[in-house]
């Protein structure tokens, strides 16, 4: 039966334990994964400790940055075969039948599935990845391409794909300014992959610790507003085309941000604070840009991420722990304590 290291309490939420648990009934679409390596993602802690709500199971078991090899295929499985590497993101499953999904754009099924604390379409409670195996149907699969590692792979699957989708929906590429805003587990996926896709990229942090390293992934610029308080002004001045927020936290200056853009430009933000973003429409009227949020990605911009994380040899910095040591790793995300991804390997003994 699969295993795996789950909080049954939010109060407790670095109390993990092993727990049994069973998976989705079987389809002729699903495939069968035994789990080599997960990420560690922002979300998990928010799931875990009840920042995002209660848990809706009387267990959960985080992770959905999930990297393991196929041991079986249903019959209607195409493009993975049995001893395939494989990927998991945070999304398992979706209705097929919607708009979004007829329009390759599954993430923003209204009956989505996510890989945890989330129900399966059968009733079978989803868990996740830091766990012994997963069943998962085959449009939320990925095969991994030979030239990137597990444990570089596994962290693209959330993080990756989370700033990888509105990078390129939103035209970052030669000829482009583009701003990361917070330099954490997010923001340096997004330094790394506005770099590779060609854009001239300028990393913003509160910490000037986080100079060297962003420079490093390949920003030209680094800006540091806790040294520079008035910097919006200066960058008034070589505005952005785009601008991505990671940050989790509501104690961005949204004003200044917006400020920076160029006529229509546009801010994204993908992190997800636990409390009330507020902005003054004020803010939009002067260069009449755009502020929006993203979910995800779809499959077909998972493909292509995989390919040009290949082909550029991009590599995540991530610490790697055995899976018992997820409690470890969860208390070190929510302390900001890491550079900048926690992978976990697999560790349970298998029943």
């Amino acid at each position: 039966m699969p295993r795996g290291y789950g909080i049954a309490d939010t109060k407790n939420w670095t109390d993990f334990k092993v727990y049994d648990f069973d998976l989705k009934k079987e389809t002729d679409d699903d495939v069968d994964i035994a789990i080599s390596h997960c990420g560690v993602c922002g979300s998990d802690v928010h799931t875990v400790s009840g920042g995002w709500g209660p848990l809706k199971h009387d267990f959960c078991i985080p992770g959905h940055e999930i990297i393991g090899i196929a041991t079986k295929v249903g019959k209607n499985v195409k493009g993975i075969k049995v001893g395939d590497r494989v990927g998991v993101g945070a999304q398992v499953d979706a209705c097929g039948e919607c708009v979004p999904c007829k329009d390759e754009e599954e993430q923003y099924c209204p009956k989505c599935v996510d890989t945890y604390n989330s129900q399966h379409f059968c009733g079978t409670q989803a868990q996740g990845g830091y766990s012994t195996n997963i069943r998962t149907q085959q449009q939320f699969v990925f095969p991994i391409p030979e030239a990137i590692k597990s444990e570089h792979a596994a962290p693209m699957l959330c993080g990756g794909l989370t700033v990888f989708s509105p990078l390129i929906r939103n035209g970052a590429g030669p000829g482009k300014r583009v701003g990361i805003v917070g330099i954490g587990g997010l923001g340096h996926f997004g330094v790394m992959f506005a770099h590779a896709l060609g854009a001239q990229v300028v990393a913003i942090s509160h910490s000037p610790r986080k100079k060297e390293d962003a420079l490093k992934m390949g920003a030209s610029e680094f800006v540091s507003t806790a040294e520079n308080p008035s910097w919006a002004e200066d960058y008034k001045q070589k505005p952005f085309d785009l601008i991505i927020n990671t940050a989790s936290s509501n104690a961005v200056d949204l004003s200044s941000i917006l400020s920076t853009l160029k006529v229509h430009g546009r801010l994204i933000c993908v992190g997800m604070p636990e409390d009330v973003f507020k902005v003054r429409i004020q803010n939009f009227a002067g260069n009449g840009c755009l502020m929006g949020s993203s979910h995800i990605g779809s499959k077909k911009e998972a493909l292509q991420m995989l390919a040009l994380a290949a082909e550029k040899n991009i590599q995540p910095w991530v610490e790697v722990l055995p899976m018992k040591d997820c409690s470890k790793a969860v208390k070190r995300v929510e302390d900001n304590d890491i550079r900048y991804r926690f992978v976990l390997v697999q560790d349970i003994e298998k029943h």
